[in-house]
């Protein structure tokens, strides 16, 4: 019998227009049961009416639209030999999509129509007046994702994340970071939408071909949400997201606890696997050694016997040095 996943904490009552700092700081997922039930987006009683709304900002400028068969059932990802993808993208005014998944809302085996991370400010300003969150100081990147009954296929992402349901039904799966060797993750440079994703069909999984998937659904946090629901995915939790509906609005919140100049570590792994991945064993068990030192161990003590002036990169990262340092590696990239 296959697992089941356990439910995601959840937490009402929670102030929308000014989020607890505890909340810009997860370690722990979590659902927000009707944070942004008050928003004129979420209140629209209607597929029709929603993308009414809609309309009022978009404007003539075109997004970017995923299209893919009826055949693919909803799923963003690659084609079974994973030598390209098993969708499509055109360029189309938002208001044309609108109108296409209205079209098809009665179709029991429509094409599949997705507009994924279209950044709101600049396809939809005005929006956000609104339809808000409170963040404080936190300066978060606000997008929004529209389609039809779409599946987005296992992933990571950097920042924490608040997803925001406003039109349609999600189920959300969650699943903690260490279960990485259990998902069988694709291509790191050849990626659907930017991010690895897991290669495992969720609704109709392989075991045979995938046999230690069963393991990481015993880890697994599972909620569906409906309008005016959130949840709050902290930075690089797993997250598969299946919306349910015909019409579908999704508005997330993107935000990083780190500096804005930091670099995504996700360059630090694919130059290590370029320059240490294929060293002969007892070298890369050096650099294993370094790079704990150095990075996943570092403290006070690791340069403490190197005056402060000339500690350069060991000294604490800042903006200044870390442009000097990204300059470096250019030059030797482009050697």
């Amino acid at each position: 019998m296959p697992p089941v996943a356990e439910p995601i904490e959840e937490l009402h009552g929670v102030d929308a227009a000014a989020l607890p700092e505890a909340l810009l700081q997860p370690t722990r997922p979590c659902v927000l049961r009707g944070l942004v039930a008050h928003w004129p987006l979420t209140r629209a009683a209607s597929a029709e009416a929603s993308a009414a709304y809609l309309k009022r900002f978009a404007g003539d400028a075109e997004v970017t639209v995923s299209l893919a068969p009826p055949e693919a059932d909803g799923r963003i990802s690659y084609r079974p030999d994973l030598l390209g993808f098993g969708f499509e993208q055109r360029k189309a005014p938002l208001s044309e999509v609108l109108d296409a998944l209205l079209q098809y809302a009665g179709d029991p085996a429509p094409p599949t129509i997705y507009v994924g991370s279209t950044t709101i400010d600049t396809w939809l300003p005005g929006l956000r007046e609104g339809n808000d969150l409170g963040f404080g100081e936190v300066q978060p990147l606000a997008s929004i994702w529209i389609g039809n009954r779409t599946r987005i296929p296992a992933h990571q992402d950097l920042p924490d994340n608040i997803a925001c349901v406003v039109a349609g039904r999600r189920r959300v799966t969650l699943l903690p970071p260490d279960q990485l060797r259990n998902l069988y993750i694709g291509p790191l440079d050849r990626t659907p939408a930017g991010q690895a994703v897991s290669l495992v069909d969720f609704a109709v999984p392989d075991h045979r071909r995938f046999p230690r998937f069963a393991e990481a659904m015993r880890h697994a946090q599972v909620a569906e949400l409906g309008p005016g629901d959130a949840v709050l995915i902290p930075s690089m939790w797993w997250h598969h997201m299946e919306a349910l509906e015909p019409f579908n609005v999704l508005v997330n919140y993107w935000w990083r606890q780190s500096p804005r100049w930091m670099d995504t570590p996700m360059n630090a792994l694919l130059h290590a696997i370029m320059s240490v991945r294929d060293l002969p064993p007892a070298q890369r068990e050096i650099w294993r050694d370094a790079f704990r030192h150095y990075v996943f161990e570092a403290d006070a003590q690791t340069c403490a016997h190197i005056p402060e002036a000339v500690r350069g990169a060991l000294a604490p990262m800042e903006e200044a040095r870390s442009r000097e340092l990204r300059a470096r590696l250019l030059q030797g990239l482009n050697r």
